[in-house]
C-alpha cells in the first residue's frame, strides 16, 4: 500500500505543481519567498482536505461497506478524468499571479479539493490516514516549490502535460483498487 499512497500523493500533487508552474510562468526572476509561501500553502491544504475527507468517510463506513470499493473508483476515476480535460482544454486559464493570502487561500482550496475526495476514498478503504497525509503534504510542498521554479525557467514546455499525468495515475490507482475488491 506504501507505493499506492506515494502514487496517490503525487497525483494529487500534480494541480498544485501546475498553478505553481504557472505562477513560475508570470514572475519574471524567480523568488525563494514567494516558491515557499506557494508550497507551503499548496502542501498544507492538500493534507487538511485529506484528513476532512477521511474524518467524513469514517462516519459513513458502516452504511457502504459493500460497495465502497466501487465509491472509491468512481471518485478517482472522475478526479482523474477531469484532471486530464483541464488540462487538454482549448481555454486558457489566468492564474493570479499575485502572492496575497485571499489569493493563495482559493488556489489552495481549488487545488486541493480532490484531497478531500481522496480521503474519503481513503476512509472506505480502511486506511489508517497518519501516512497518506504527511507523504501527500510533504510531496505537495516540494512539487509546488518545484513547480515555482521550472515554471519560471523551462514551464512553457511542459505545463499541460503534467495535469494529464496525474489524472492518469489516479485513474490508474482506481482501477487497481477496484480489481483488487472484485
Amino acid at each position: 500500500m506504501d507505493l499506492i499512497i506515494l502514487l496517490i500523493a503525487f497525483g494529487l500533487a500534480m494541480d498544485s505543481f501546475s498553478v505553481s508552474v504557472t505562477n513560475g510562468l508570470t514572475n519574471k526572476f524567480f523568488k525563494f519567498t514567494d516558491a515557499l509561501k506557494i508550497g507551503t500553502f499548496f502542501g498544507l491544504f492538500q493534507a487538511i482536505m485529506l484528513v476532512f475527507g477521511w474524518v467524513a468517510g469514517t462516519s459513513v463506513i458502516d452504511f457502504i461497506a459493500g460497495f465502497d470499493h466501487w465509491i472509491a473508483f468512481g471518485l478517482l476515476s472522475f478526479i482523474g478524468c477531469r484532471m486530464i480535460y483541464e488540462s487538454i482544454k482549448k481555454e486558457s486559464k489566468k492564474i493570479l499571479s499575485s502572492l496575497n493570502i485571499s489569493v493563495l487561500l482559493m488556489l489552495s482550496i481549488a487545488t486541493s479539493i480532490d484531497a478531500l475526495a481522496v480521503g474519503l476514498s481513503l476512509s472506505f478503504l480502511k486506511v489508517s490516514i497518519i501516512v497518506p497525509v504527511i507523504i501527500t503534504g510533504i510531496i505537495t510542498f516540494l512539487l509546488s516549490f518545484l513547480g515555482v521554479y521550472l515554471g519560471n525557467r523551462f514551464g512553457r514546455f511542459f505545463k499541460n502535460k503534467i495535469g494529464v499525468l496525474g489524472g492518469l495515475i489516479l485513474i490508474i490507482i482506481g482501477l487497481k483498487i477496484l480489481i483488487e475488491h472484485l
